[in-house]
């Protein structure tokens, strides 16, 4: 019957709460809580995930969320963003101060003068505390760069969220009492970051460890200059269960990762940014981590070759390696891993000078599952390298390279006829790649969906018009390619309509008949770079916006054929658009007061 509300008559609110659930994004669920009174109240008790930024006074806000969303397990405190909110939270009944509007709280904190201005828009003690009442289903909490809460604060948070699972303290000055808080409450605790953490010592993580490390599975330290050896021989006493251990300090020597070797049988991931750290540490990996599925090394100086053959001896399931800065690794290094852990699916070389074209043709030989690789400042490997990748890998998707000056066109063609699935593929500052190797992509690679060429000045026009041929394409980058033009860009237009990502900067031969093509032929266009774009006017500007309707951001600067009715012609033609990065010059008094919020400007004054 017209008029009839048959949904709120006949489901009950179990069934409600159920399809709530399945709303994963934010607008959907906003939208539905508008609809009535009804969906507004079980929305917000399905409710599960809140983030929130440096707003003014979190303190209170956190109060007004928790009694509107009592379900939420998921809360994200993160003063690094800025988020806007709005004047109200609605109807006020109430006059007392647990009701005035963060809007009320920025005005008041203005009159009692700046140093208590700058306070309301961090989170302090009292917000934690404001978190542990509110929020008792809690198994998830960020607080990033929070400066201003301290022991006190997290420690009687701590008392009260004893389901918490997740704890992210990145950036807070928290000290040992609040550690060893979290580790005597929190005994259902798993994941723990510390990432500059300045104010902890060991006292802390040894508090910790001793009250929840039987269910720790994952902890990261960073910048922690009072976390020595000390900690991890704790955590390798008492954490058993660890799964996933990230490192970054100067201050941890053999003797703390050797006890997390022996202590931690079911260690999985491995980060280790440890200068002091060499052989002997990662010959005990070897040995005792054979469940080791992921290892990162980065900056070490003071171990050789023989670490890797332990690990390629020992950890027959790793399946994910970076070696980043790695000077002493050669070789024999890298072929010790190949023959050893032939299920490596992910590798990424970067700054390792000494490894060369052997090294990484054993990986291509022994490494059949190998899906992703990236190679960078690698000026050692050639061409023959990735031909073997080309022969062995059939399996691979994204290769990166970047400022390989070994690499050239007979290399891309090797891995574009033998690795047909490829699906990204990222080149920049490889001088000796040209057009040749990227028309072999073209007419192989029918699944590639990103691609970015970037400052390779040998790629021309009839790279792109192969290129066309990759109808999934959905992300270019081909900025600094200098002799691609309007023919290349136009061939894309026409055969990649699912293309929403293009950027063209310092393409000095690109004109309106490209930027036409694509108004015509990428309605799915959300993102375009086209700064440093000579002959580009506001006639290819309007053409473009007029399809392109749903287009969020556009970057134009220096680019003198596009004046301020070009930019007036995108504020008002593109209603989902974001961010306009342009000349301050060029943006007209109206089109600033239009839509001033989603304008940047490179060069404010000169």
């Amino acid at each position: 019957m017209k008029g009839h509300d048959w949904i709120n008559s006949s489901l009950p609110d179990e069934l409600l709460l159920e399809i709530f659930c399945y709303m994963d994004t934010k607008p959907s669920r906003d939208a539905a809580s508008l609809v009535c009174k009804r969906w507004l109240r079980l929305e917000r008790l399905s409710r599960e995930s809140i983030r929130i930024g440096a707003s003014c006074s979190p303190d209170v806000l956190i109060g007004l969320l928790s009694g509107r969303f009592p379900n939420v397990r998921n809360l994200f405190i993160d003063e690094r963003l800025s988020i806007s909110l709005p004047v109200q939270f609605g109807r006020r009944r109430r006059t007392d101060h647990s009701a005035l509007s963060p809007l009320k709280f920025q005005i008041t904190a203005g009159k009692a003068g700046s140093d208590y201005e700058t306070e309301t828009y961090c989170l302090s003690d009292a917000g934690l505390a404001a978190v542990g009442d509110g929020f008792t289903k809690l198994e998830k909490l960020s607080l990033i760069w929070c400066s201003n809460v301290t022991s006190l604060g997290l420690r009687s948070m701590a008392e009260k969220l004893n389901a918490l699972k997740t704890l992210d303290l990145q950036g807070c000055y928290v000290g040992d009492q609040g550690l060893a808080g979290v580790g005597e409450y929190c005994k259902q605790l798993e994941e723990l970051n510390l990432r500059f953490c300045e104010g902890l010592t060991d006292t802390g993580l040894v508090e910790l460890a001793l009250g929840c490390g039987k269910k720790l599975k994952s902890l990261g330290i960073a910048a922690c200059a009072k976390i020595t050896d000390v900690s991890l021989e704790a955590v390798g006493s008492y954490c058993q269960s660890l799964e996933t251990l990230s490192l970054d300090s100067e201050f941890i020597h053999n003797k703390g990762v050797l006890a997390v070797a022996k202590g931690c049988p079911v260690l999985k991931v491995l980060k280790l940014q440890c200068i002091n750290v060499t052989d002997e540490a990662l010959e005990a990996v070897g040995i005792f981590c054979q469940t080791l599925e992921f290892l990162a090394l980065f900056s070490f100086q003071r171990f050789t070759d023989k670490s890797l053959c332990a690990i390629g001896k020992g950890c027959k399931r790793l399946k994910n390696l970076t070696l980043s800065d790695c000077y002493f690794l050669s070789d024999k290094g890298l072929e010790a891993v190949a023959v050893g852990c032939s299920e490596l699916t992910h590798l990424e070389l970067n700054g390792c000078h000494n490894i060369g074209t052997c090294g990484l043709e054993s990986i291509g030989r022994s490494c059949t599952s190998l899906s992703e690789l990236a190679l960078l400042y690698c000026q050692k490997i050639g061409n023959f390298a990735l031909s073997e990748i080309g022969r062995g890998c059939k399996f691979l998707k994204a290769l990166h390279l970047v400022d390989c000056s070994s690499i050239g066109d007979d290399a891309i063609c090797s891995i574009a006829k033998g690795c047909r699935s490829l699906k990204k593929l990222h080149i920049r500052r490889c001088y000796e790649v040209g057009s040749k190797g990227i028309v072999a992509v073209g007419e192989n690679c029918k699944f590639l969906t990103d691609l970015s060429l970037r400052f390779c000045d040998r790629i021309g026009d009839e790279a792109l018009i192969a290129i066309g041929q990759c109808h999934s394409l959905r992300y270019l980058n081909v900025s600094g390619c200098h002799q691609i033009g309007d023919a290349g860009i136009v061939a894309v237009a026409r055969g990649c309509p699912e293309l929403s990502y293009l950027d063209v900067s310092v393409l000095q031969n690109l004109g309106d008949m490209a930027m036409a093509e694509l108004g015509e032929g990428c309605p799915m266009l959300r993102d375009i770079v086209m700064s440093h774009c000579r002959q580009v006017t506001d006639v290819g500007l309007s053409y473009l916006v007029k399809k392109c309707s749903l287009l969020e951001t556009c970057h134009m600067v220096y680019c003198p054929g596009i004046s301020a009715a070009g930019v007036a012609t995108v504020v008002a033609s593109c209603v989902n658009i974001k961010k306009v990065l342009v000349e301050k010059s060029k943006v007209s008094p109206r089109t600033r007061r239009r839509a001033g919020s989603t304008i940047s400007y490179l060069c404010i004054d000169l």
